[in-house]
C-alpha cells in the first residue's frame, strides 16, 4: 500500500482531494452573497494540487458527490472489491449500510484466507490459532462487531458517525496488506532463489 489515505474533513488543512486523489493542502473560504452577506454553515475548500473546489454544508462535503472512503488495496480480490466499492458509494449517505457491506466483504475474505466464511467469529478464532498477529485480529474483530451493530443496532450507533465508518475501510485495507500483499512480496522473492536451495529448505523443515 502507498501513503495512508486521509479522508476529506472540514477539520483538516490537508487531505486526499476528491478530484485528483492527491494528498494536498486545502485553502478554506467562507461563502458570501452578492451583498457580502455571510452564508452560515457553508464553506469551500480549494485543492492546492489541482485547484478544484469542493463545497461543504454544515461540515459535510456536498459537492462533488465523491466518496470520502479510501480506495481498495491493489491486492484486494475482485469479488471483495465489488462489495468494498459499493460500501464506498453509500458511506456518505448511510454509514450503517457501508458498515454492513464491509462486514460482508470481510466474510468473503475469510474464504480467500482458507476459512469457511460462514461464521466470522469462528473464522477469526481459527486464524488466531494459526498465528494471526494480534493487531490484525483486532482489525478483523472491529469490522465484525461494528458491522453486526449496523445490521442489529446495539451499543454502537453509526447513523451519525462517519468517522467510525471511514475507519472500517482503512482496517479492511490493513488486513489485505498483512494477509495478502506481504505474502505476495515474500513469495515473489522466495521464488527467485535456486531450486536446489528450495529443496534443501524443504528437507530442513521436514527434519524431526
Amino acid at each position: 500500500m502507498g501513503e495512508k489515505y486521509i479522508a476529506p474533513s472540514q477539520e483538516l488543512d490537508a487531505f486526499h482531494c476528491p478530484y485528483c486523489d492527491s494528498y494536498a493542502h486545502q485553502i478554506w473560504d467562507d461563502v458570501y452573497s452578492d451583498f457580502n452577506k455571510h452564508f452560515e454553515g457553508i464553506k469551500c475548500s480549494t485543492c492546492q494540487r489541482c485547484n478544484k473546489r469542493a463545497v461543504w454544508v454544515e461540515g459535510k462535503m456536498v459537492y462533488p458527490g465523491v466518496s470520502m472512503a479510501p480506495l481498495p488495496s491493489e491486492d484486494m480480490p475482485e469479488d471483495i472489491q465489488k462489495d468494498f466499492s459499493e460500501a464506498r458509494s453509500v458511506v456518505n449517505s448511510s454509514s450503517r449500510a457501508a458498515a454492513a457491506l464491509l462486514r460482508l466483504s470481510l466474510q468473503k475474505l475469510m474464504v480467500d484466507l482458507g476459512e469457511k466464511g460462514k461464521n466470522l467469529n469462528d473464522d477469526v478464532a481459527s486464524l488466531v490459532k494459526k498465528g494471526l498477529p494480534e493487531k490484525i485480529q483486532k482489525a478483523l474483530d472491529s469490522v465484525r462487531v461494528i458491522g453486526n451493530n449496523a445490521v442489529h443496532p446495539g451499543q454502537i450507533d453509526l447513523r451519525d458517525n462517519e468517522t467510525i465508518a471511514i475507519a472500517l475501510f482503512e482496517l479492511i485495507n490493513i488486513v489485505i496488506e498483512n494477509t495478502i500483499t506481504q505474502r505476495k512480496k515474500v513469495e515473489g522473492i522466495f521464488n527467485k532463489i535456486p531450486e536446489s536451495a528450495k529443496e534443501q529448505i524443504k528437507k530442513r523443515n521436514h527434519t524431526p
